[in-house]
């Protein structure tokens, strides 16, 4: 399997089932997005060292290249089968969550990101996943959308958000409390 086609150098790329898009279309962003979230989680994994979080993170990864190959699918013809994503995979994404925030203490605050680099690699990968939630709803407006592609990338933003409270905890990092009176 070749790497370079050539058959995006007039700015299109083909979905699943044939179709050709332009590349700034919606559709590709979304997938885009995904694309890029699946790299900065490998980034984050790459910072820490806690195995409960990088089996977590490993999981998560393959869950998106699985919402990665719906929303590269043209909706109408595309006729390869596809591997399922289910609500079994959200549900133990909350779990994840009431488990980490057992030990947290309670949010009186908003936060600045930052303190450590698996801090700051868990934030942006909360920001870059709302980017593809965003994506993905306008996507929806428009075309079909998985309602549990959605639901998924809505529910991940609040992993990463309570993961980099919880490796901010681990770490031993001070939270910096966001001061909207602290100006320059």
């Amino acid at each position: 399997m070749k790497i370079y086609t050539k058959k995006g150098d007039d700015g299109s790329t083909g979905l699943l089932g044939g179709t050709r898009l332009p590349k700034h279309h919606l559709r590709i962003e979304s997938y885009g997005t995904v694309d890029e979230l699946i790299s900065f989680i490998g980034s984050l994994r790459d910072h820490m060292v806690q195995p409960p979080y990088v089996d977590q993170l490993i999981q998560i990864q393959n869950d998106l290249f699985t919402i990665g190959s719906h929303l590269a699918a043209d909706p109408e013809k595309n006729k390869m089968e596809l591997p399922k994503i289910g609500s079994e995979r959200i549900e133990a994404m909350e779990i994840a969550m009431d488990q980490m925030e057992e030990n947290l203490p309670e949010m009186k605050f908003f936060v600045l990101p930052g303190g450590h680099p698996a801090v700051s690699a868990a934030h942006i990968c909360r920001c870059v996943c709302r980017r593809a939630e965003r994506l993905c709803v306008a996507l929806a407006e428009a075309e079909e959308v998985g309602a549990i592609i959605i639901q998924y990338l809505n529910r991940l933003s609040d992993f990463f958000f309570v993961l980099a409270r919880q490796l901010t905890l681990d770490m031993e990092v001070v939270e910096i409390p966001w001061n909207p009176k602290n100006r320059s």
